[in-house]
């Protein structure tokens, strides 16, 4: 993809890595609207980064994809890049009361609401580039997130599905592979060992800029080259 002059809409572009897509591609000069739940960090985000256009939304809600939708088509019918970063992890156990409800919103979240934004938005004729957000976690599973693992790992599956049948419509299907980086996924703390989100994004406009559509750092760069015997050393290393 051209990493200049595009209009992009970036869902959880708040915070985490979202946030650091937002502040590289306005320094690369681009338009960028971000989307999140909280109207409160939205407008952090606006008053550090005036130039950015900001939409509440929640994504989990099937009524809400679809305004968002309708508003960007009224409003910023030249949006020609989306990416679907928004997600969610959940740290719970299978015994957990709460295990069934809170993985039907994490399917919902990082699963229903990008492929229905998919849908929706190749509708828009300036539409040329959509970047998925996946995870290391689609290759080896932490047992402690389970539901999300799985998410993740039908994510990919879906992206590469997807770079195919719409090459046809000429858009072209990015994916972009996280390991765990230093942001509040899953909870504050859980991560604050982990590499931080300006590394990696870095790393990942380095490789846009070679024409990469499969963008790797760390963890995740070693999982997607890994042979299944590496795989299974991992798994029983991250799930002793």
């Amino acid at each position: 993809m051209k990493l200049t002059n595009n209009k992009i809409l970036i869902t959880g572009g708040a915070s985490g890595i979202g946030l650091g897509l937002t502040e590289r591609f306005i320094q690369e000069n681009n338009s960028v609207i971000v989307c999140g739940r909280r109207e409160s960090v939205l407008k952090e985000v606006k008053d550090k980064f005036p130039s950015v256009i900001t939409k509440v939304c929640d994504l989990s809600i099937e009524a809400e994809r679809i305004e968002l939708y309708n508003w960007v088509s009224e409003n910023h019918p030249d949006l020609n890049v989306l990416v679907n970063n928004a997600g969610i992890q959940n740290w719970m156990n299978i015994d957990d009361s709460d295990f069934y409800a809170k993985s039907v919103n994490e399917i919902n979240t990082n699963v229903i609401a990008p492929i229905h934004l998919t849908t929706l938005f190749i509708n828009l004729k300036s539409l040329d580039t959509i970047i998925n957000v996946t995870s290391g976690l689609a290759f080896v599973q932490l047992s402690k997130v389970p539901v999300y693992c799985a998410t993740k790992a039908f994510f990919r599956s879906f992206t590469l599905s997807l770079r195919h049948m719409l090459k046809s419509k000429n858009i072209e299907v990015i994916e972009m592979i996280p390991p765990a980086l230093n942001t509040d996924l899953g909870g504050k703390g859980i991560h604050d060992g982990q590499p931080p989100v300006s590394d990696f994004i870095n790393a990942v406009f380095m490789q846009m800029k070679e024409g990469k559509t499969e963008l790797t750092f760390g963890f995740s760069e070693v999982m997607a080259k890994a042979a299944p015997d590496v795989i299974n050393a991992t798994f029983n290393k991250m799930n002793p």
